[in-house]
């Protein structure tokens, strides 16, 4: 009995030991386990600082410095167009001629009209001469009687004096009468003098000139057309050409009203032609100062020279606006951010190599980077890859992106 009770309480024994054994032998196997797995490879970017700016990219059409529908000021055909779409004139060059029979013979009778008045001129300074001689006569005469009269009282007969004073009276009014006569013809020459300036003016009008240098870029007569006097405006008054001043351009940009107070006249701007590809220099050169309350724009127009004609009217043209600049400012790309119950955050991997969470506050951003204010210092690598597989303590390795999208081992 005794013998039955130690041989079972060495199996007893024996079975603890091998237990005890194989749970002790299998902490060693999962330590060394755990100890060969391979830190997780991120890819990192230094902290960098650099120019921050935040700008706005306000899109215009191109339209000529001036445009206008050249009139004819009289009525006529025309019997010559000089110009056609596409030509370039200058300032005052002929573009057509009119034809007008009925203004020579205006011109011819109001030269006739200015010899007349002119021998009425001198018609009427000879009758003041005639007027003149007279009343010296009968002015002296007059006096001489009047005088005897004075100095010998009853020599003369007071009816005889009485007689030479009426003609004296008269014969001066002859001479007023023969000023009137003249200043009247002196009038009338000028009179007729004005209606052949007007009528020599009109025939002026009958070659019609370009106001300004330009191309033309329609052409509404032909030669033998009918043209309406474009005096006044009437529908049925047919222009001859369409003209454009395009050696300088107006681009007219609808500025957002957060944005009006960055732009002011003689700033120069970058004006970008997407379908050229190429930059233009542009000045502001008016602004409306109003901001329209249907669109919240306001109208800004920028001069843009165009020597070469390389721009034409109707294209669209881009002007990036800088709304705020940060100089030097600490720097990390866009995908190094995250977004976590309020806070801002990035995962900054220190010298051993060690992730670690970190809270920061950003300022301006751009399309790929955001200025950071605090929480960063220049020089330390941020995650910008799987950041939402790390764990705080964690050991990475790192890989450096740069700038030019090549990475390298850390």
């Amino acid at each position: 009995m005794r013998n039955r009770i130690l041989i079972g309480l060495s199996l007893a024994l024996a079975v603890a030991a091998g237990i005890l054994a194989a749970w002790t032998g299998t902490r060693p196997v999962a330590h060394v386990a755990a100890s060969s797995v391979e830190p997780p490879t991120v890819a990192v970017v230094k902290v960098a600082r650099q120019d921050m700016a935040k700008t706005m990219t306000v899109t215009g059409e191109l339209i000529p410095f001036q445009e206008v529908e050249v009139m004819a000021k009289v009525a006529g055909y025309v019997q010559k167009m000089y110009v056609d779409v596409g030509d370039h004139v200058r300032q005052g060059q002929v573009i057509a001629v009119l034809e007008l029979p009925e203004m020579i013979d205006d011109l011819t009778r109001s030269a006739a009209a200015i010899q007349r008045h002119k021998a009425d001129l001198e018609r009427a300074r000879e009758e003041l001469h005639r007027a003149e001689s007279g009343y010296q006569m009968t002015h002296l005469t007059y006096k001489r009687l009047a005088g005897v009269s004075t100095t010998q009282p009853g020599l003369v007969a007071q009816q005889e004096i009485d007689d030479a004073q009426a003609r004296d009276l008269m014969a001066a009014a002859q001479v007023a009468a023969a000023k009137s006569s003249l200043d009247s013809a002196t009038e009338q020459i000028r009179v007729a003098q004005a209606e052949d300036s007007k009528l020599k003016t009109l025939q002026e009008y009958t070659r019609v000139t370009a106001p300004f240098p330009g191309v033309i870029t329609s052409r509404y007569a032909d030669t033998g057309s009918m043209i309406q006097a474009g005096t006044a405006s009437r529908s049925q008054a047919l222009p001859l050409v369409r003209l454009s001043e395009n050696s300088l351009l107006r681009l007219v940009l609808p500025i957002p009203e957060s944005a009006s107070d960055l732009v002011r006249n003689g700033s120069q701007l970058e004006v970008r032609i997407p379908t050229l590809n190429k930059v233009f220099t542009g000045k502001v050169a008016r602004t409306a100062d109003k901001v329209d309350t249907s669109t919240r724009t306001m109208r800004v127009e920028v001069d843009v020279p165009n020597p070469s004609g390389a721009l034409i009217p109707g294209m669209y043209a881009e002007v990036t606006l800088t709304l705020a600049e940060s100089r030097n400012a600490l720097v990390v790309p866009l995908s190094a951010i995250r977004q976590k119950e309020g806070e801002w955050q990035v995962w900054a991997v220190d010298a051993g190599g060690r992730a670690h969470l970190r809270r920061i506050r950003t300022g301006m951003a751009s399309s790929t980077a955001s200025e950071i204010k605090s929480g960063l210092e220049e020089g330390e690598l941020v995650v910008v890859s799987n950041p939402n597989q790390l764990v705080e303590g964690q050991m990475v390795k790192t890989k450096i992106e740069f700038a030019a999208g090549k990475g390298g081992d850390a």
